[in-house]
């Protein structure tokens, strides 16, 4: 994903330069170098109001496209917690040695999971990817030993509570994944540089060029640094904490 949009305050900043800009040269080249004469101003006022509003409805799309995608990330995980909890209760029903070893590899699983939500660092990431393969890899190899040894309903039951978890951390990684794509932000700022730039072209006086090149360009600019924001599992300030992980964590230490 372009880092441009998966940092909210690098987007924001760069925004502002960018929609100052066209503003600028909306107000200050364009209208000397073609002035609106006085009965073409009402087409120019249609044209400036149908883009201001596409623009407004293409925000509020993409905000309800990034939102979806938050709350999803949140479902997701409270569903993998859900299925790790379940499992760790599950192993109970094996018999014998393995049953302890189930749990503590779902215990090692689940920190593995908490540091995927927690950390922003790229290498660290691998890392733990790399780690939770690893793990998911030797509680599956345990829970087909133990369906093999003793073929029942039981341990079948165990087996579809751990293939509940390993397909709970895919379906949430593919959530993370599933981002507004990179041509729906090209076209937003697209659109928001030409709005700006006939802001500024029919701006009537120098109190309205300052106001309309103050106030559009923060708005428009906060409006998509929030999209980003929301949209960004790492690089907002709004995050999917990992709290039910958490909550089960704590639970199993007891």
């Amino acid at each position: 994903m372009n880092p441009l949009i998966s940092h909210p305050a690098f987007l924001f900043i760069v925004m502002i330069a960018v929609m100052g800009a066209a503003t600028a040269i909306g107000a200050s080249v364009l209208r000397r170098i073609r002035p609106i004469p006085a009965e073409g101003r009402e087409d120019f006022s249609i044209i400036q109001g149908a883009t201001l509003t596409l623009m407004a409805l293409l925000i509020g799309f993409t905000l309800s496209m990034a939102v979806g995608r938050y709350d999803q990330r949140k479902n997701l995980e409270e569903e993998e917690a859900n299925a790790i909890g379940t499992e760790y209760l599950r192993a109970d029903l094996i018999e014998g040695p393995d049953a302890e070893k189930v749990k503590a590899l779902l215990v090692r699983y689940l920190g593995q999971r908490i540091l995927y939500y927690r950390t922003g660092d790229e290498a660290q990431l691998q890392e733990v990817e790399t780690a939770t393969a690893q793990i998911e890899d030797e509680m599956w190899n345990a829970v087909r030993a133990a369906a093999r040894a003793k073929p029942t309903p039981i341990t079948a039951l165990v087996v579809e509570g751990m293939n509940d978890v390993i397909n709970s951390q895919g379906y949430t990684e593919a959530a993370w994944l599933n981002r507004i794509p990179v041509s729906a932000w090209g076209l937003m700022i697209a659109i928001a540089f030409f709005s700006s730039l006939m802001q500024g072209y029919g701006a009537r006086s120098e109190r309205a060029k300052v106001f309309v090149m103050l106030v559009l360009p923060v708005t428009v600019s906060l409006s998509l640094a929030l999209i980003s924001d929301i949209d960004s599992p790492r690089g907002g300030l709004i995050l999917v904490l990992p709290q039910n992980l958490h909550n089960l964590e704590t639970s199993l230490k007891r």
